[in-house]
């Protein structure tokens, strides 16, 4: 039976071979590029833009008036809450509370205000509970500037007076630093690398590989937010994302040099070919997840197109590092790639055509064998699992973060809870009514007395007519908070049914954060099948390319797809429905953060894809060897799954990190991805992947036109001279 062929020759490998002979020039070259780009990334990077409004939605028409002819209403406020519980009319309180205010009014940060103790309005009937609004001096303030405001409410709090800082610059302000979420994520990598390989030198290739990648493409997303400007939290995913992916990619390609070493080549012979197959496949898989990524830019929102670009570039980095950056480390260790090893026992030799013995033959090609035997009822059980995991995702709920789910320490929920005891859950949930109007004589009496008599209406406040008489505005408060389904459908109703009815009302748009909120959600639920869609369509041109096979190519997505639904699923039991969700990080029971199940699925999908291209890639080369499906679904999956196994263990380390920080957001992010990946590298690797190839047979290499026959003639052809030699 023929060998595998030696590939030295192409494009790659005349790349892996000048950097493996030119490997100080390359080096050096990396060295110098990452210190140029990081000082001019980190020096004169864009600052993030975490404004999510815009579009043609009604929020968006509505900021559009409130910004053009309310100028006085425009920059960020703070709201002091507090709760006094013998009355913030009690002399100690009064005392307490008057020093507080004083000494906000005396910062430079912040403008004139109202004590509630000049307007009866902000204090409730029982004199227990007050609140006064904070204008900020100056448009933009940084978070670090507003901290001693923070320290300053949360210290005078004692003697029966609670009091809180509400606003997002509050939230900000106290939320801590992501701290050393990634350095643990890079230890973890570490170890499991070290347990796979068993070697600090071939260790560290991959994490200083993965690393040097890393700091070139956040800096190199911090230019181009000139061009594509993206929100804050770009950075921690798509740090997460490229460490992840960076380290799979060079530990594909490390795994298979070692391979190469053992079946005899030298060290620039086994870089070559490392390359040219591994190193091919990485390439793939990398494009899968940039072109999965880009179709973020589907969404039609500006901040998720920076996102999309954001994270391409880091994959981007990635992938020519492993193609550039690696074989140029490969050529410095050369064969001392196993120094520094783990004790252990000597591998046993393998059989003629290079695979154990039966008696030594490795667990995954044994559980391969147990899987083919049985394959309909393990396709089943498995797919029953995955729809099982799945089925929560059916009762998703997206929104955005707010002060309600915030740790209870931080003084933004402080603030968040005193006003909705005294001023009631949806104080912090205001509809902001705007509309254009002929002169100052504009009467919204009628629409607001339609609006106050709306179920589910708290209150409404007097109309405001702009100073140049073109604009008119008023606010309502909901009963319900900003987190709940009751204030997203009493929006809907509002536009739907109340407005339109009213007189005038089919003019009025309903604006303000939480209506934001609840139009972002919309057109997420929206656009993202659209997305989805494109995604799909476009991996799957991708795949056939590489494998030569609609069977497989159709397979993958599918599964790729359960994967991703069953991530879907958890995620929405453990954060939505507070399912161990104490133990994991968040504070209460939340919505879907409104980005998040847009920014996991390409991310998702491209991973998952990567895995299909390194385990299928595998199957194929064995395929043309044999020619026999079971045979190469087994040797494929035998000589994969230990890699598979690390490259996931990797990326589930990196992502749980995520757990460990500050912001909920992110931490959705990451939960959602690491289990995803969990998934698929079990059920769907281990389980449905040779299930579903054992029931396909001879289909699973099914290609429309003479390139299929081609292929399986040559397969053929392959395994007759190989009974020749036999």
């Amino acid at each position: 039976m023929t060998t595998e062929p030696r590939r030295t020759d192409g494009a790659l490998a005349g790349l892996a071979r000048f950097c493996y002979r030119r490997r100080r020039l390359v080096l050096l070259t990396w060295i110098v590029g990452v210190i140029a780009v990081a000082f001019l990334g980190f020096g004169y990077g864009a600052a993030p833009d975490n404004d999510f409004s815009g579009g043609d939605s009604g929020s968006a028409r509505a900021q559009a008036l409130i910004e053009k002819h309310f100028p006085e209403r425009q920059g960020d406020t703070l709201t002091l809450a507090i709760r006094a519980d013998r009355g913030i009319d009690d002399p100690a309180a009064r005392q307490r509370i008057e020093k507080v205010i004083a000494e906000l009014d005396a910062s430079p940060l912040t403008g004139p205000m109202i004590s509630p103790y000049q307007d009866e309005s902000l204090v409730t009937q029982d004199r227990r509970i007050a609140r006064t609004t904070i204008p900020l001096a100056r448009k933009e303030v940084e978070k670090t500037a507003a901290k001693p405001l923070v320290d300053t409410v949360r210290d005078a709090s004692g003697d029966g007076v609670t009091l809180g800082l509400g606003g997002s610059l509050a939230e900000k302000a106290e939320t801590p630093p992501q701290g050393s979420a990634e350095s643990v994520g890079i230890v973890a990598a570490a170890v499991i690398l070290f347990i796979a390989f068993g070697s600090l030198v071939a260790m560290g290739l991959p994490i200083v590989t993965a690393l040097l990648a890393i700091a070139a493409g956040i800096a190199l997303t911090k230019l181009v937010g000139h061009l594509v400007p993206a929100p804050d939290f770009t950075v921690i995913i798509a740090a997460m994302i490229g460490l992840g992916v960076g380290i799979d990619y060079a530990l594909f390609i490390v795994t298979r040099y070692k391979d190469n070493l053992q079946d005899g080549d030298d060290p620039e012979t086994a870089t070559v070919r490392a390359i040219t197959t591994a190193g091919h496949a990485v390439l793939f898989a990398g494009t899968t997840v940039v072109i999965a990524l880009m179709g973020l830019i589907v969404m039609g929102q500006r901040l998720m197109t920076g996102v999309a670009v954001a994270t391409s570039v880091i994959v981007l980095v990635t992938m020519i590092a492993a193609v550039t950056l690696l074989p140029a480390f490969l050529g410095f260790t050369g064969r001392r790639i196993n120094s520094l090893r783990l004790p252990r026992r000597t591998s046993r030799p393998r059989g003629a055509d290079g695979v154990p013995s039966r008696e030594r033959r490795p667990l995954a090609e044994r559980w391969a064998g147990v899987v083919q035997r049985r394959p309909l009822v393990a396709a089943i059980l498995a797919g029953a699992v995955l729809l099982v995991l799945a089925a929560p995702a059916l009762s998703m709920r997206l929104s955005l973060p707010d002060a309600s789910v915030q740790p209870r320490d931080r003084s933004s929920y402080i603030s968040y809870e005193i006003l909705s005891e005294g001023f009631g859950p949806g104080y912090g949930a205001p509809l902001m009514f705007a509309t254009e109007v002929d002169s100052g004589d504009g009467d919204l009496r009628p629409v607001i007395d339609v609006v106050s008599g709306t179920d589910g209406i708290a209150y409404a406040t007097p109309p405001q007519v702009s100073s140049d008489g073109r604009a008119a505005f008023f606010m309502a408060f909901p009963e319900s908070g900003y987190q709940d389904a009751a204030t997203a459908d009493l929006v809907h109703h509002l536009r739907d049914d109340v407005l339109p009815r009213a007189p005038g009302g089919d003019t009025i748009y309903i604006g303000g954060p939480n209506a934001a909120t609840i139009d972002n959600a919309d057109q997420v639920n929206a656009r993202l099948p659209l997305m989805i869609a494109v995604v799909i369509a476009l991996s799957l041109v991708l795949l056939v390319a590489l494998v030569r096979s609609v069977t497989i190519a159709l397979q993958a997505a599918v599964m790729n797809l359960l994967a991703i639904g069953a991530a879907y699923g958890v995620l929405v039991a453990v954060v939505q429905w507070g399912w161990l969700g104490s133990a994991l990080g968040f504070p209460t029971a939340m919505p879907i953060t409104t980005w998040v199940p847009m920014m996991i699925f390409p991310v998702l999908f491209g991973l998952s894809m990567d895995y299909e291209v390194f385990l299928i890639s595998r199957v194929r080369e064995e395929y043309e060897r044999t020619g026999d499906t079971r045979r190469a679904v087994t040797l494929g999956l035998a000589r994969t799954a230990k890699v598979i196994t690390a490259a996931a263990a990797i990326m589930v380390a990196v992502f749980t990190t995520s757990l460990l920080g500050p912001d909920v957001a992110v931490k959705q992010g990451g939960l959602g991805m690491a289990v995803a990946v969990l998934i698929d590298a079990t059920i769907i690797r281990m389980i449905l992947v040779p299930a579903v190839m054992e029931l396909c047979g001879r289909a699973n290499w099914w290609m429309p036109g003479r390139r299929a026959a081609k292929v399986t003639s040559a397969a053929q052809v392959m395994v007759g001279e190989g009974a020749a030699r036999a």
